[in-house]
């Protein structure tokens, strides 16, 4: 079998970085890597507390809040900046050639000789420039009377700007939280909280609260009865499913302390959600009062979906959403930011359910599955990369992609570039898994010097704490990954 030659524009010195001196440093591995209730063993990369943007709302309930710091500030146009720049890994400082547009058997068509000076020294003005014109798309498209979903995805996959609360009416629209014909917005919106304070009060109710009421019905009953009745002193009739002592299956005190613990581990995530975030963790009433949410709308999916019930991890992708929809300028988006992401979480999720779903593991529609893919994807797009990896040093992508899938890269990255990842994969018409594959894949090409020149030790380390990167980079490359062929 002829083994295919490695692609010209894979193995230019501009995909990768000069291997770290620390890279040999010991690297452990997660031995239960698929416990479904410890997606998130490994550690993410140690970096100072950067607090994500704030839009106005955000800025009443919390004057201290610092603005957002991306790991680079420029922002590289997505149609025709990023269209005629090359893809230069952040390490190398050498001028070089790439082929940016090549053909299906990657001949190349175009060569543009830039230096990495050229990117990134982008002015701010022209960035700022940028920002304001996609502010001003998507305030149009928003405007009007039926929303164009097409041209509302394209232009959100560019990456949202921070501002003006646009990212919170964008997400529920790409989620299909909100209809795209916004005369419908008013009543469903209403329709779906009055639904979601039903959910609460039916299943965030302590036994103790529904057996008076239970009692309360049945006194009231008593009073309809006949006169002579009411004459005898009768004492509360407790029901077997009823007694806290019960083990039937009905009884509200069984189920009761059977969701306890899983009540008790939701509540130990929520309080480490994104500790180095004001909005999140402290004892301010603030947090206080974001903790509660949180803690409501994960026991609540937890109690309507008892096949996969709560997972551990699932806290960290409810986070952007809340923290998204809270912080919403208009006051009465934000009162009903609980509600709002309660929904939008359940739908995001309904792509990924699969994956939290331990019995479904080695299924086709499972993590290893998915994961499988991945490892697919590589394999089409840099085999040599891959062999490396898989073959020689028998890194199995389990060890670092489990935790990058089935949180949706919130650990890998700051707060903030999250938040433009999300834009990104939220905008795929087909659902953010097929982005989110080519995203890890893009990750993977972005440092393959590093990872060629590795060990096993140095690239599960390198893996599990991935370097800073420009994100509006990384997306550029995985986008270029949706155009090649599968071979």
């Amino acid at each position: 079998m002829v083994k295919k030659k490695v692609p010209d524009w894979l193995n230019s010195s501009l995909w990768s970085t000069t291997p770290s001196a620390s890279s040999s440093s010991t690297a452990t591995t997660d031995t239960n890597i698929f416990d479904h209730h410890s997606p998130t063993t490994a550690s993410p990369p140690l970096e100072s507390p950067i607090n994500p943007p704030l839009p106005p709302a955000a800025i009443r309930d919390e004057q201290q809040q610092q603005p957002p710091r991306h790991h680079h500030p420029q922002k590289p146009e997505i149609k025709d900046k990023l269209s005629k720049s090359s893809i230069v890994d952040d390490d190398d400082n050498n001028n070089s050639i790439i082929n940016d547009n090549y053909s299906d058997d990657n001949i190349i068509n175009n060569k543009i000789i830039i230096t990495n000076n050229d990117i990134r020294n982008v002015d701010d003005d022209e960035s700022a420039a940028e920002d304001i014109s996609k502010q001003a798309l998507l305030l149009t498209e928003l405007s009007k009377k039926v929303i164009n979903m097409g041209e509302l995805r394209r232009i959100a996959s560019q990456g949202i700007p921070d501002g003006a609360g646009i990212r919170s009416t964008v997400w529920k629209l790409l989620l299909g939280y909100l209809a795209p014909d916004r005369s419908l917005w008013s009543s469903e919106l209403a329709k779906k909280r009055s639904q979601y304070k039903h959910f609460k009060e039916d299943l965030l109710m302590n036994p103790s609260e529904i057996a008076r009421r239970l009692e309360k019905t049945t006194v009231l009953n008593n009073d309809n009865g006949k006169s002579e009745s009411r004459c005898v002193l009768s004492r509360s009739e407790i029901t077997h499913g009823e007694h806290p002592l019960s083990l039937g299956k009905s009884s509200v005190w069984n189920q009761f302390f059977q969701d306890s613990e899983i009540i008790e581990q939701i509540d130990r995530d929520v309080k480490r959600t994104h500790p180095d975030l004001h909005f999140f963790s402290g004892d301010s009433s603030l947090a206080k009062s974001n903790q509660e949410a949180l803690r409501n709308i994960l026991t609540v999916f937890a109690k309507l979906n008892p096949g996969i019930r709560y997972v551990q991890g699932m806290n960290e992708i409810l986070a952007p959403l809340f923290y998204i929809f809270k912080n919403d300028p208009d006051e009465e988006m934000a009162a009903f930011a609980e509600a709002d992401t309660f929904f939008c979480f359940v739908e995001l999720l309904s792509g990924f359910r699969d994956h939290f779903c331990q019995q479904l593991d080695n299924s086709v529609v499972g993590i290893r599955s998915t994961i499988t893919r991945l490892s697919q994807l590589l394999k089409e797009h840099d085999e040599e990369l891959w062999r490396h990896l898989e073959i020689t040093t028998k890194v199995n992508p389990q060890f670092y992609a489990f935790r990058w899938i089935t949180l949706l890269l919130t650990q890998e990255f700051n707060f903030a570039d999250s938040l433009h990842i999300w834009d990104t994969l939220l905008s795929d018409p087909e659902g953010p898994q097929e982005t989110l594959l080519r995203v890890c894949c893009a990750m993977l090409i972005l440092i393959r010097r590093r990872l060629l020149a590795g060990d096993f030790t140095s690239i599960l380390k390198l893996l599990q704490n991935y370097p800073p990167t420009n994100i509006s980079h990384m997306l550029y490359v995985a986008n270029k990954l949706r155009g090649q062929p599968s071979r």
